[in-house]
């Protein structure tokens, strides 16, 4: 395998035009679930920007997987946008994957049949208690029968809209990860107990992908390597966890971890954008309890570069598809030692929200690294017009629009 970032690499039946990946990081440009035309310049500049792919972050594959009511959903009303976002990227050079998740529990909105959002087991639904949804249920054996097909449905809207990947989101305590963490999963059925029992939905959910798309576009998976905190996923299981995706037939394996249950901030690391948050939350409820109790809620993780490698090493001893290397890459010192390690290409984030054409700015040598502080701000600007780099913004700091 070459180590040279910019060379072609293979990833199922694609050939990217380097191993530069733009990691799916919510966008915010999706009013009503639909999306909007500057979800499709934001990505239009990736791509011009030199990423060999860009990833759409977030598409729920079915109304009743959204965590909240602006939120990209796959349905045949936004194929002909997403098709034009795909277009750009194309006439751009680069190739388009979108990321396929349900939320499960965590949501603050009610389901097509009027109640509230369900996971494996029944639970306290913190993200929701300020709009009135405080608990959520247990999913019965036929509503999670029904989530295999609603992932494969999912898949082949992305393939009418001309995607050349889906990303399969096992991670961040969204539904498929909240089957897989013991802490979330207390079912007693074949569903639950058991790794291999909580295995088997995301299992299924992969296998329903791959026979929808076929070998006509690349799956991966982007799972957490451990969910960082007691009694969640540890890192041997989430081991098994990639040997089995492995094994399953995935073309790759995104690093990842932490719960947006439990620490957020674990999956990014970096400052706590408290202040911006609270500026830009709407509901007052929410606003009032992100004062009170967000301190407790958000743990600090201090920044630390390539803060998955060690783990991301440690799973490619245990996988033959690649491994793509997501967390803390912000350099091309970065770059150059993750494929010195094995690694077959690395995603990035933050350091292209910062500088979408980082990549380019990489070849020509005209930048080391990645100007983003990680100060985490972007996460409020996410629900402020839609994600961007508040350096660019009076001061450096978020300035709330409207």
């Amino acid at each position: 395998m070459s180590t040279d970032p910019f060379s072609p690499g293979r990833l199922g039946p694609l050939t990217l035009r380097n191993r530069f990946i733009k990691s799916a990081t919510y966008e915010g440009m999706s009013p009503g679930g639909r999306p909007s035309p500057a979800l499709v310049e934001f990505h239009r500049r990736l791509a011009q920007g030199g990423v060999a792919m860009t990833t759409v972050a977030y598409a729920a594959v079915h109304a009743d997987g959204r965590t909240f009511e602006d939120q990209l959903c796959l349905r045949p009303a936004t194929v002909p946008s997403l098709s034009e976002l795909t277009e750009a990227v194309h006439q751009a050079g680069a190739m388009a994957s979108i990321q396929l998740s349900h939320c499960g529990f965590f949501s603050k909105l009610r389901r097509a049949d009027g109640s509230g959002p369900r996971g494996p087991s029944l639970t306290f639904n913190k993200y929701g208690a300020a709009s009135g949804l405080p608990v959520a249920r247990a999913m019965s054996p036929a509503q999670i029968e029904a989530i295999p097909v609603q992932f494969a449905e999912a898949a082949a809207l992305a393939e009418a809209a001309g995607f050349d990947a889906v990303e399969v989101h096992l991670g961040h305590g969204y539904l498929l990860s909240q089957f897989l963490s013991p802490a979330m999963n207390h079912r007693r059925d074949t569903w639950g107990g058991s790794l291999q029992g909580r295995l088997r939905l995301p299992l299924a959910v992969i296998a329903a992908v791959r026979e929808r798309v076929g070998e006509r576009l690349a799956v991966t998976a982007k799972l957490n390597t451990a969910d960082g905190f007691s009694g969640g996923l540890s890192e041997s299981e989430g081991l098994e966890i990639a040997a089995a995706v492995d094994e399953a037939g995935i073309d790759g394996l995104i690093t990842t971890g932490g719960s947006t249950t439990h620490n957020p901030l674990f999956l990014m690391r970096g400052a706590r954008p408290l202040r911006a948050m609270v500026a830009v939350e709407r509901n007052p409820l929410q606003r009032m309890a992100l004062r009170v109790l967000g301190p407790a809620v958000l743990r600090e993780y201090p920044f630390e570069e390539m803060f998955f490698r060690d783990a991301g090493r440690r799973l490619l001893s245990r996988v033959e598809c690649p491994v793509i290397l997501l967390g803390g890459v912000v350099s091309l010192a970065n770059v150059h030692q993750a494929m010195a390690d094995g690694f077959d290409f690395v995603q990035l984030g933050r350091a292209l929200v910062a500088d979408p054409d980082l990549v380019e700015r990489f070849g020509r040598g005209d930048a080391e690294r990645t100007r983003c502080t990680a100060c985490n701000q972007c996460m409020a600007s996410m629900d402020d017009g839609g994600v961007r780099c508040v350096l660019d913004d009076p001061g450096g700091e978020l300035h709330v629009r409207g």
